[in-house]
This record gives C-alpha cells, structure tokens and sequence, in this order.
C-alpha cells in the first residue's frame, strides 16, 4: 500500500474563539507544528489541508518543506475541506489516513500501526480501551464517495454503511481521543504534561 497522511488544517477554531492552530502546546511550538511534527516522525507522506485563504500559512509551511493544499471548499467545514484533500490526493497514494491538526497527543507508532493495517478495501479505525478514536485511514475503494461526502456525519456514514470493510485496531494510546477544542483543553494538555 502506498498510503498517505491529509492532515485537515482548516478549521476556523470558533469553539476556541481564536486560530488554534497557532495556539502555543507544552514543550514548545504550536498545535499545527506539534501534528505535523509526529507526522513527519511517522515517515508517512504527508499533504496538509488548508482553508482557501490560507496563504500565509500555506508559505510558510512550503517553505518548511511541507506539501500544502488550500482547500476551496474549506467554507464548508471538514465535509469540504476532505473532500478537496481526497480529489487532489498525489495519485501513487492508494490509501488514506484523516488526520486532525487539533489532536496533537497521536504517538508516531499509532499512525505507522494504523496505516500498515489499511488495504485498499477496508477501513481501518483506531480503538483505545473500547473507544474509537481517530486518525481513520481509507483504503482507495471508498475515495470516490469521500471526494463526494455532505451532511454533518461526514465519513462516519462510510462506517455506517460498510461495516464488514471496518477493522478496528486497539491501541495503546489515549491520544487518539485527545482532541483540542477550547482553550480549556489545551490548558488541560499542559497540566497532564
């Protein structure tokens, strides 16, 4: 399998009440570096989806070595902004893992366990003591129903859907539940640490 990460970065962050992808995370660096950082580590290749008026951002990412897309349809929430990243995925990638730039505790070993389990027909998603977390990783069969997503339960329908193509993965790591939505959580993050 040649799989690959989309990283969806292009969230307005209301709940926060400001950008948190450049919010500051324990241990230095921001919510974006620390995701794109474990990322990296993971030695997967690796496309960061943006919003459509990300330039700023998307430059200095590039010139950080890192492979960007501004999403048009990013206005429509993680619906569009999938959707945009799956249609102009690289082409050799024959898998998908959906990774969220506000989840910034995912250990390396999780993505590499996760993406080393995915085929092109199957679904894998990742389960910490019985709770399902993310990222979950597509296999090239269900692309064409990503690019084409609507609604508000995004790809979680697909699970709904196809439930034999599903393998789940238990793994040791709560940070596939960890996910940071206020600032209360981001100061919750620096209290664990």
């Amino acid at each position: 399998m040649n799989t690959g990460v989309l990283l969806l970065a292009a969230g307005r962050s209301r709940r926060f009440g400001s950008d948190k992808r450049h919010a500051p995370v324990p241990g230095g660096g921001t919510l974006l570096e620390a995701a794109i950082n474990t990322l990296r580590d993971s030695g997967l290749p690796l496309r960061v989806c943006l919003g459509r008026d990300d330039r700023a951002l998307q430059e200095e990412l590039h010139g950080a070595g890192i492979d960007c897309l501004l999403c048009p349809h990013s206005e429509l929430g993680m619906i569009g902004t999938l959707g945009d990243g799956i249609r102009a995925r690289p082409q050799p990638w024959d898998g998908v893992l959906i990774a969220l730039a506000d989840m910034p505790r995912i250990r390396t070993a999780t993505y590499r366990t996760i993406a080393a389990q995915l085929r092109t027909d199957r679904i894998v998603v990742p389960f910490y003591r019985g709770q399902r977390g993310n990222p979950v990783a597509f296999g090239s069969k269900f692309f064409p129903e990503l690019e084409s997503l609507q609604g508000d339960r995004g790809a979680r329908a697909l699970l709904l859907h196809y439930p034999d193509a599903v393998h789940r993965v238990e793994v040791d790591d709560p940070g596939i539940l960890c996910d940071v939505d206020t600032v209360e959580m981001l100061q919750g993050l620096a209290a664990a640490t």
